[in-house]
């Protein structure tokens, strides 16, 4: 049976965790770890996972829950520690406001993948689809960026095309490619490449599941520091595939946002 580690990184989330906490409760899967890397949090963020656990003891199947509290360097230096620590055979990040977009989208994934695949030459990837959410939890629209019926590592030369919420890695592969801490902001987004390098070399599947996995909060770091992202990501960009296709890729950004206005 497959077991996923859904990985949820905190820092004063009170506001927004709850739903999150709620969504992981509410899968009808049974072979679950949640570990929660909160980073010493100071507001209502502990108030609510300390609920979620009492609630989780009164289920019929608890899911396992573990709690780190401790200091951190920043979102991805806590979601290295998430990955360091994770037993699930998956890893799921899944930060707060974020939700599974169905109750069995776990039971869903799982039931694919065993069919389809031999225990031994599990996916490195596991993909779908994000929808994205207000902080209410209200759809707001589709992403715009779709998840391509063949993902590979070439393919986020146009943009991340798979929501990191929606990307799940094999955890074998995820301690082998932790995210590279001198990015501030464009860390998942090399993270995944890397992965997917990963992955071909080891003939590894990325698997599309076709279905919408996530719910996404849609004002995240990223969406609040969108110049310096930018900035980052093209030197991501240019990293994994060249300057010259770095650089036309952007322009090609540049005037799709000029086309849509």
């Amino acid at each position: 049976m497959i077991r996923f580690t859904i990985a949820t990184v905190t820092f004063n989330a009170g506001t927004t965790l709850g739903r999150t906490l709620e969504s992981v409760a509410a899968q009808t899967y049974e072979a679950v770890e949640h570990l929660i890397v909160d980073g010493c949090s100071t507001d209502g963020t502990m108030r609510e996972i300390h609920r979620y656990v009492e609630r989780n003891t009164d289920l019929r199947h608890p899911h396992s829950i573990i709690l780190v509290r401790e200091p951190d360097n920043g979102l991805y230096d806590a979601m290295n520690k998430a990955i360091a620590q994770a037993k699930g055979d998956y890893i799921i990040f899944l930060n707060a406001g974020d939700t599974f977009h169905d109750v069995t989208v776990l039971a869903d994934v799982a039931e694919q993948i065993e069919r389809r695949y031999n225990p031994s030459r599990h996916p490195a990837v596991i993909y779908g689809e994000t929808d994205l959410v207000d902080e209410e939890g209200r759809f707001l629209r589709h992403r715009r960026l779709q998840a391509p019926e063949r993902l590979t590592s070439r393919s986020f030369l146009s943009g991340m095309l798979v929501c990191h919420q929606s990307f799940y890695v094999r955890a074998d592969i995820a301690r082998a490619t932790p995210y590279d801490l001198r990015f501030r902001f464009s860390a998942d987004y090399d993270w995944c490449i890397r992965v997917m390098l990963r992955a071909e070399r080891r003939n590894l599947a990325l698997h599309n599941t076709r279905l919408i996995l996530t719910d996404y909060l849609s004002e995240g770091m990223t969406t609040r520091n969108h110049r310096r992202s930018l900035l980052e990501r093209l030197r991501l960009m240019a990293h994994h595939y060249g300057w010259a296709r770095a650089i036309a890729a952007h322009a090609w950004f540049v005037i799709r946002a000029i086309v849509k206005r």
